[in-house]
């Protein structure tokens, strides 16, 4: 697929998924802007980025729940590069608690980091893309934007929401040009999901290798977990998809864990 020269915001793209998808991007020969909370991580994965070329990195500092951060953030790259072809929605977080004793701040905050932030980011780039006629908007989801699994109330539920919100976009940017999708990974080895083995062995009463081989990978073929280059590899797919042939999808990444 070619992005050479495309414009891409990717938030929450200074480590992790956002990271080796803006690495797949550059290569590519994209512009990419790492809009990230962390304004000196995004900077050194920027300059990292630009150095590797043959695209280019610029750092966005940006809470993707602040309208006026997410605007000025937009800004900045428009008045650098003049257009916006590409939006990956990534920036998210995790937070686990059995439903009964979750606490609705935490309830709060991971709903307004990935749905907040990809309404937000969307609405500031959406009439630029309308403009030229083109662009193309990437939700990161998951294979719990599809399934459900314990501890997870919020983040099922924020995943389950950017399948609609997904299905809108395509729908309304169809006669722009402008297309939506959703990738949905399996677990990826990143230090989010790291987190979470001592967590979920803790609140499930169980050792930590079974979380890893039964709660993550017990339902994958081949009891391995995505990877982050799987991902990128998706995310320059639907970057790069030249028609609506493809929008309103979700595609899984998952080792089969979840089969359509």
């Amino acid at each position: 697929m070619n992005i050479e020269n495309k414009v891409c915001i990717i938030t929450g793209a200074a480590r992790g998924i956002g990271a080796g998808i803006a690495k797949v991007y550059v290569q590519n020969g994209a512009k990419v802007a790492v809009a990230d909370l962390n304004l000196d991580t995004a900077k050194a994965t920027a300059d990292e980025l630009t150095a590797m070329g043959p695209g280019e990195a610029m750092p966005i500092a940006m809470d993707v729940t602040n309208e006026a951060q997410v605007n000025d953030g937009v800004d900045a790259v428009l008045k650098a590069w003049g257009r916006i072809d590409v939006l990956v929605s990534n920036a998210g977080i995790q937070i686990i608690h059995p439903i009964e004793k979750f606490p609705f701040s935490d309830w709060k905050k991971l709903l307004a980091i990935h749905l907040d932030g990809a309404f937000l980011t969307t609405k500031a780039v959406i009439p630029h893309m309308y403009e030229r006629g083109s662009g193309s908007i990437i939700y990161m989801g998951s294979v719990h934007s599809l399934e459900a699994s314990p501890l997870k109330s919020a983040y099922v539920t924020a995943k389950h929401g950017l399948l609609g919100l997904a299905r809108v976009v395509s729908k309304e940017g169809a006669s722009h040009g402008v297309r939506a999708n959703v990738i949905c990974p399996g677990f990826v080895k990143t230090p989010l999901v790291e987190k979470q083995i001592p967590e979920q062995a803790a609140d499930l009463h169980i050792p930590e290798k079974e979380v890893v081989e039964r709660i993550m990978l017990g339902e994958t073929v081949d009891k391995k977990f995505t990877t982050i280059d799987d991902v990128a590899e998706v995310a320059l797919l639907f970057a790069g998809f030249p028609t609506n042939a493809l929008t309103g999808q979700a595609l899984v990444v998952s080792h089969g864990w979840h089969m359509d």
